[in-house]
């Protein structure tokens, strides 16, 4: 027999546990920039992005041409442009479909996200790497990683808005499978190509992770409010 305190009971536990993990996520965010910020960090960061170029060379990344070639496209990935079209085109889809909460929600999102990125940087101003030649433009401050941060808050927010429109859950976890695989094939990008610290990166997967987490159980509150549609 059908009981809606069972439904009740699935939705507040699915709450608490997205509390936890967005708990967490602040919690090595904070343990993580406290060791970076003391230095503690330095020579694990030297050690993993020394093992990523050439010991002859420097200037030159491991393994053949094709291989920097993927790196420089999955670190595309994780750039503002790309993250924009991609937040754009998802909104307006949304908005065209009716949804237009939903559309306003995914932007309010990103957009948070990038604000968050900003200020995070503006905060702790660590140096980029020297160790290395920079295998791409950057012009902020490196501490956390606003490819790796931003790649987080887009692809899992997105993805898990589209994972809600299939009640199947295996495609539901092959698309925030696919959402994982972008935001750390873009984070890994970000040191190979030298513009990153490791810690960078782990800082700006960690931060990503937390406020899509945070977004979601947002959006769970709205939903269940009649504030945003469902899906």
């Amino acid at each position: 027999m059908y009981s809606p305190f069972a439904w009740l009971g699935r939705h507040e536990l699915a709450s608490l546990v997205l509390l936890a993990l967005i708990a967490g996520g602040v919690w090595g965010f904070a343990e993580l920039a406290d060791e970076v910020m003391e230095g503690e960090t330095s020579s694990f960061d030297e050690r993993v992005l020394l093992a990523m170029r050439n010991p002859a060379d420097r200037a030159d990344p491991r393994g053949p041409e094709w291989l920097e070639e993927i790196g420089r496209d999955l670190t595309a990935l994780g750039g503002m442009v790309v993250l924009t079209f991609i937040t754009l085109a998802v909104a307006g889809y949304l908005w065209l479909g009716g949804k237009r909460h939903a559309a306003l929600f995914v932007l309010a999102a990103v957009a948070g996200g990038l604000l968050l990125s900003l200020t995070l940087k503006g905060g702790f101003e660590r140096d980029r790497p020297t160790l290395v030649p920079h295998g791409s433009y950057v012009h902020t401050t490196s501490f956390p990683s606003g490819h790796s941060m931003m790649s987080a808050v887009t692809y899992l927010t997105l993805g898990a808005l589209v994972a809600r429109v299939d009640p199947r859950p295996g495609l539901k976890a092959y698309v925030l499978l696919l959402a994982v695989l972008l935001t750390g094939g873009v984070g890994v990008s970000r040191v190979y190509m030298g513009v990153h610290w490791p810690t960078d990166v782990l800082a700006g997967w960690t931060a990503g992770a937390t406020w899509a987490l945070l977004c979601w159980l947002l959006a769970r509150w709205l939903q269940r409010r009649g504030k945003v549609e469902q899906a």
